[in-house]
């Protein structure tokens, strides 16, 4: 997630990366200060906030007490191998979905998106033997599954390609709205995704 677009990700989208294990450390002290302007706030997060970014160590240790003063609780934030494995398609659906938003507005070229699948789903080997619960079942982790038919999945998408990723975008987005994330009573409203000024 080192690329992701100039935009400051959710608390709840930096929650699921760090679930599967794809969260860049060096750039959550910044989005901490983001969130500590839209209203959330906690000691943790005040913390992290202040911290450079270069050593992730101390963001690490920082980061599950942090995304708990933003209303995430515990989960949210299990990070155990079986954790993961439970969470790993809600968590995936948050994280894919807002893949797929930012395609929708542009922000990410189809090539961007097959990149960030293929990442997400080998970085944490989200793929598991029961297809009803694999990240492989959602829209967007289907792209993974072509990934095995290319030569390569980073080889660059021809128009065939980019029409499946189109669509697969489009379905992500469907499939998001019929089953939205819960809703948090202490979460501040309209921050979901805060563009940086």
């Amino acid at each position: 997630m080192d690329d992701w677009p100039d935009q400051v990700p959710s608390p709840r989208l930096v929650a699921a990366w760090w679930v599967l294990g794809t969260v860049p450390a060096e750039r959550i002290p910044l989005w901490a200060a983001h969130w500590l302007v839209v209203g959330y706030d906690g000691e943790a997060l005040v913390e992290l906030a202040g911290l450079s970014g270069r050593d992730p160590g101390p963001v690490h240790e920082l980061l599950g007490v942090a995304l708990g003063d933003c209303g995430l609780d515990g989960s949210d934030l299990d990070t155990t191998e079986r954790g993961r494995k439970r969470a790993a398609a809600m968590t995936a659906m948050t994280a894919f979905t807002a893949i797929a938003e930012l395609h929708a507005q542009g922000r990410a070229t189809e090539q961007w998106v097959l990149d960030k699948i293929y990442e997400m789903v080998e970085n944490d080997r989200m793929v598991g033997p029961d297809p009803g619960q694999s990240v492989t079942s959602l829209p967007l982790g289907r792209l993974y599954l072509l990934a095995d038919e290319r030569e390569s999945p980073r080889l660059p998408a021809d128009d065939h390609m980019r029409a499946i990723v189109q669509q697969a975008c489009r379905e992500q987005l469907a499939a998001a709205f019929d089953h939205p994330a819960p809703a948090r009573a202490d979460r501040p409203a309209g921050t979901e995704a805060v563009p940086r000024s």
